[in-house]
Order: C-alpha cells, then sequence, then structure tokens
C-alpha cells in the first residue's frame, strides 16, 4: 500500500478547520480563548490557548470541558499554519499519531491522523450549531 503524507480529504479537512478556527477565535488575536457551550440544557466550556506564535504559525492547545461527565473531556494540540490556511491537529489527549513511515502499532488505526483531525471538525461544528459565548461575557451579563 502506498502511503503519502496528505490527501485531499485529509487537506481539505484541516483548511475548514482553519476556517472555522480563524473565526471562532477571531483571527487569532488575543493569547486565550474562553467559551461556554450549552448543549441539551447542560454547560460545558471550550478553552483555547495560543502556546506558540511565529509569524507564518501558530501552535494551539484546544481543551473541552463537560461539566456533567468527565470522561467527555479532551484536550487537542493544533499547527496553524497562516500562509497555507490550514489547521491540523497533531495531538489528541497527548498521544500523536504514528508518522507514516513507521508500521503503525496495534493500538492505533491507519487513519490516526484523519480521525484526530475529524473529531476536532466535528467539534468546531458544534460549538457554532450550538452557539459560543465567551465567558467573560457570560460572566458580565449574571454580573
Amino acid at each position: 500500500m502506498n502511503k503519502t503524507l496528505a490527501n485531499k480529504n485529509h487537506l481539505t479537512t484541516c483548511a475548514a478547520n482553519f476556517n472555522r478556527l480563524k473565526k471562532l477565535l477571531q483571527n487569532f488575536e488575543n493569547e486565550k480563548y474562553a467559551f461556554e457551550i450549552l448543549t441539551n440544557g447542560k454547560k460545558n466550556k471550550a478553552e483555547f490557548l495560543i502556546i506558540s506564535k511565529t509569524p507564518h504559525t501558530l501552535l494551539l492547545e484546544a481543551k473541552f470541558k463537560n461539566f456533567s461527565i468527565d470522561i467527555m473531556n479532551f484536550v487537542l494540540r493544533i499547527n496553524i499554519y497562516i500562509d497555507a490556511r490550514l489547521a491540523e491537529v497533531i495531538s489528541y489527549q497527548q498521544e500523536k499519531p504514528v508518522p507514516f513511515f513507521i508500521k503503525t502499532p496495534f493500538s492505533q488505526s491507519e487513519d490516526e491522523k484523519y480521525q484526530q483531525n475529524r473529531i476536532l471538525t466535528e467539534w468546531l461544528e458544534n460549538i457554532f450549531l450550538n452557539g459560543a459565548v465567551s465567558a467573560t461575557e457570560i460572566n458580565f451579563l449574571n454580573g
């Protein structure tokens, strides 16, 4: 089987994730972002932290906190390539996908990297569908 670093589906997913993150995080202007999301009457939290920033790339840590079910919590590390307009998940729960040139261990599937990027896609879609309000706005309104 011929493995390549990227395919059309993967690049399309990464490009869509870049656009969603750019819109949600207001062109990456701040270092920290926190949003509260109401899903099925339950309050959850999404946090984004820019760990490192250069003129062409960002390293972003994204956390989802479910206040009622701990097992639903997760952490993603995302490389954002500003010039290429791509956002690619580089780790999920501090576990990185195995590089394409190494035999995939039993613990990971062959499309692990694509799956991690799809998790980000679905999470961001959920945030947009259910609405996200910054935690500071909610605190101000409850004031």
